[in-house]
């Protein structure tokens, strides 16, 4: 077998694990115990209530706390995967052919 292709094999399967335990440990209780619709809260437009609770966090009900902090260890295997597969397709896009042209 070629040693790029054992390389890429062993780095598919480390993400695919780290990925696993990822989204095993992540809490979903809070967010699939609804099987209808709900209202969804909508910021307010005065400058009185924020993200942002009176210690200068941020409030457990908001987009950013939910992605980073309930999400994540499942986000950041995601995203390195995104950027290999984006490194990925230039290196094959830049990839020469090699042709014979004896003929």
């Amino acid at each position: 077998m070629n040693k790029k292709v054992v390389i890429g094999a062993a780095v598919s399967v480390i993400l695919l694990a780290v990925l696993c335990v990822g989204i095993a440990t992540t809490e979903w209780d809070d967010h699939v115990t609804n099987d209808q619709p709900h209202e969804v809260p909508v910021f307010p437009t005065d400058d009185g209530d924020s993200i942002w609770d009176e210690n200068g966090e941020l409030k457990e009900e908001s987009l950013g706390y939910t992605i980073f902090e309930k999400y994540g260890l499942a986000l950041i295997p995601l995203a390195v995967l995104m950027f290999g597969a984006m490194v990925g397709g230039v290196c094959i896009a830049k990839e020469e052919v090699e042709k014979d042209d004896s003929n």
